[in-house]
């Protein structure tokens, strides 16, 4: 899913506030929050969400080896860092991280699909059929008498145009496969010969049916 041109400035905002950028998108960012009113404004907004956290850690002194061990690594000069930030400690920045994380979960996970579940009972009630779609995968279980010596259940997918679709046949009394089933679509079950309809509909008698709906 593409995110609105606001939503990147946001994620943008938020990594450079917590210093997740690489040198070249750093210095972009912070030419970027010097000239830029509108991505200031975001930076400010990131700056004052993760102030509180600073509360709830001490400060603490650097180890006076670090600029010695950074001069060896790290020879050229590095970025200039924003100094709101400079003293946040590893506990610190691991818990902005988790609520950056937090904040910004809906703008980059959609929301999961509902579940649409269907009950399939035959007339007079032996055979009954319990269906659920998460989305992505369909599962049925039965619960009644297996199909007779030569038969199988079949299950089938009828949509807005009526015609129906077979969804597979069932095995030890359930079947689970990759679909793409919406809401309203009616879930059909019949009796056929061995193997299934060769026809591509049901030839055999129509057990059950039911409508999915959002669970």
């Amino acid at each position: 899913m593409t995110m609105p041109p606001e939503d990147d400035d946001d994620l943008l905002a938020a990594e450079y506030v917590l210093g997740l950028l690489e040198s070249d998108a750093w210095r972009a960012a912070d030419q970027r929050a010097a000239t830029d009113g509108r991505f200031a404004a975001r930076v400010r907004d990131w700056e004052a969400r993760l102030e509180p956290l600073n509360d709830e850690f001490a400060e603490l002194p650097a180890p006076d080896l670090l600029p010695q061990i950074e001069s060896r690594l790290f020879p050229a000069p590095a970025p200039r860092r924003r100094r709101g930030w400079r003293w946040l400690g590893a506990g610190s920045l691991v818990g902005a991280l988790a609520l950056g994380l937090v904040v910004l979960s809906p703008v980059l996970r959609a929301p999961p699909a509902p579940v649409l579940t269907a009950e399939l009972v035959a007339e007079d009630r032996a055979l009954v059929l319990a269906a659920s779609f998460d989305g992505t995968s369909l599962n049925l279980r039965a619960d009644g008498p297996e199909a007779g010596a030569g038969q199988d259940y079949e299950l089938w997918v009828i949509g807005a145009d009526g015609v129906p679709s077979s969804l597979g046949l069932l095995r030890d009394g359930a079947l689970t496969r990759e679909a793409a089933l919406q809401a309203g679509q009616v879930l059909a079950v019949s009796l056929e010969p061995a193997g299934g309809s060769t026809t591509g509909l049901p030839t055999g008698p129509v057990l059950a049916t039911a409508e999915l709906r959002a669970g």
